[in-house]
């Protein structure tokens, strides 16, 4: 049986200067600096809301991505 893929994305506000998520894990909001500090988030509160709002205990795989929109001058 396959496993489970979940999708996060990072998307870059530049209004409040932070990465802020987009997921259809139910529940999972981030909002970090760095996406180091994002990344760890996920990894850290994704297995726990699949548990606790979709009762999966078994591994899944996460499709992570991150966007910020870049104004180059020059």
């Amino acid at each position: 049986m396959a496993k489970q893929v979940y999708s996060v994305r990072a998307l870059w506000d530049t209004e409040a200067s932070v990465w802020v998520s987009e997921s259809d894990i139910p529940g999972l909001v981030i909002e970090t600096g760095t996406l180091a500090e994002f990344e760890q988030c996920m990894r850290e509160f994704a297995p726990e809301l699949l548990k606790a709002n979709l009762g999966v205990d078994t591994p899944v795989s996460i499709q992570f991505s991150a966007s910020r929109e870049l104004d180059l001058v020059g």
